[in-house]
């Protein structure tokens, strides 16, 4: 299993948060990629958009299967990372750094408490794949 950062907050979907002043970057897990396999397409949101914690803000399709990207946080997307629409392929590469997916503005900070730290995320998936 990849190391996890532990600067950054998880969700249970597999999705993570790297809050920055009011603002989060968003991405999938290595543990969300590995799972997936080769990811060959993301539908990105749009600039602008609202999104809702827990809903879905993207589409990532992969050489299995095609899954929503459930937003971790609630907020205003600031940008997208378009580099991901001709090289979907840094999402496996490097899913925390080079692929990350969106940042949005934060509309309750608040959020993040209900996200998991590392320690808890890395238990998370190892009781997922007993």
């Amino acid at each position: 299993m990849s190391d996890i950062p532990s600067d950054l907050r998880y969700s249970e979907d597999h999705e993570w948060v790297r809050p920055e002043g009011g603002v989060a970057k968003l991405g999938i897990t290595a543990y969300a990629q590995e799972q997936l396999g080769d990811i060959v397409y993301i539908e990105l949101p749009a600039v602008g958009q609202r999104v809702a914690a827990g809903k879905p803000f993207g589409v990532v399709e992969s050489v299995k299967a095609a899954s929503d990207i459930l937003c971790p946080v609630s907020g205003t997307v600031q940008d997208v990372n378009a580099r991901l629409v001709d090289e979907p392929e840094l999402a496996n590469s490097d899913p925390y750094g080079e692929g990350w997916i969106a940042t949005v503005e934060l509309a309750d900070e608040g959020e993040l408490v209900g996200l998991m730290d590392a320690a808890a995320y890395g238990e998370f998936i190892a009781s997922e794949s007993e």
